[in-house]
């Protein structure tokens, strides 16, 4: 059996926090805003792995109102929700992912957020895609006062 799921995530940009996107810590004049390191990208991953294996949201299982999550690498809550998978008997099959945001370049970090993505999924490179893209300086990405991040997941029953 395979299963899709969809997830999506925005965070606010703000001055003193790092920009953390898949894992990389992104050279940014400023960072995302939240309860957690803030990865939009993980975040988005996470719910559409979540979501395709019916298991709620990232808000249910880590909610930002648990201060055992302040500041959490959410690769850690990343590598979670695999152990969450794994128990109920899914494997990865693929995740695509598009971050949104005007600034900054984001070329350069692409592969390493990849190969950071598949380490903690425990699936090879090519079953991971992220991709990013401007908005055409429109709307809040577009005008720098936020990142969002979609991705959609595919799992397999083992």
């Amino acid at each position: 059996m395979t299963r899709f799921g969809m997830g999506y995530d925005v965070h606010k940009l703000v001055e003193g926090r790092k920009l953390i996107l898949g894992g990389v810590d992104v050279p940014h004049t400023l960072g995302l805003l939240g309860h957690s390191d803030a990865d939009v990208l993980l975040h988005a991953i996470s719910d559409a792995l979540l979501g395709a294996a019916a298991l709620g949201d990232i808000g249910r299982h880590f909610p930002d109102t648990d201060p055992k999550y302040a500041g959490a690498d959410s690769m850690k809550l990343l590598a979670h929700v695999v152990e969450l998978l794994k128990e109920k008997g899914y494997v990865v099959g693929n995740v695509d992912a598009t971050i949104v945001a005007q600034r900054p370049k984001l070329k350069d970090y692409i592969s390493q957020m990849n190969d950071n993505i598949a380490r903690v999924l425990g699936v090879e490179r090519n079953q991971v895609n992220v991709k990013a893209t401007t908005e055409e300086k429109l709307g809040f990405t577009g005008t720098e006062q936020g990142i969002s991040a979609y991705a959609v997941a595919g799992l397999e029953k083992v």
